[in-house]
């Protein structure tokens, strides 16, 4: 988080939250770390951006809450209620939130991947990746391993840009 140059936004992207509102620990330290940049004066705006497609499944709330919980006033944290993968993520972050600029975190082997989706959308974008998966096992395999068929799919949004699933507010 040192390392980070001084940006407007910082976009974090969703993962899993149990059932309870809590996020899951992957996605708890994506927010401690965004949390931790706008204590730094590193950024100015949080946009968390997940899925919210069912009402009974909000991602978004779940990491403003976080984040309003661990300092960061509500007024510094916009939600993107339609980021249902990473590219819906950057492609909204820039096409409705109007974001040129913004440090993407997430994990450090998501990372590069969403960082290639950000540019390709139109952000400058850079990153800032959470590697304490030696603290969660379990969870780091399984979403490594997922990043696998995931990377493929990038690959073809890149090359074709298709519009997000949603592209209203």
């Amino acid at each position: 988080a040192a390392a980070v140059p001084e940006t407007p936004v910082a976009l974090v992207l969703g993962a899993r939250v149990h059932p309870s509102g809590r996020p899951s620990a992957l996605l708890a330290r994506r927010l401690d770390l965004a949390a931790e940049l706008v204590r730094r004066g590193t950024v100015r705006v949080v946009l968390v951006s997940g899925d919210n497609g069912d009402r009974r499944y909000d991602e978004v709330t779940a990491m403003a809450d976080y984040l309003v919980r661990r300092g960061v006033p509500a007024r510094q944290v916009v939600r993107d209620h339609a980021g249902f993968d990473t590219w819906d993520s950057c492609t909204r972050a820039h096409r409705i939130f109007g974001v040129d600029r913004a440090v993407v975190v997430t994990q450090a082997f998501h990372l590069p991947r969403a960082v290639a989706l950000c540019r390709r959308a139109g952000i400058e974008a850079t990153g800032l990746g959470d590697d304490s998966g030696r603290d969660h096992p379990g969870a780091t395999r399984a979403a490594a391993t997922r990043e696998v068929l995931a990377t493929i799919k990038a690959a073809w949004t890149a090359l074709v840009r298709p519009d997000p699933r949603l592209l209203g507010r």
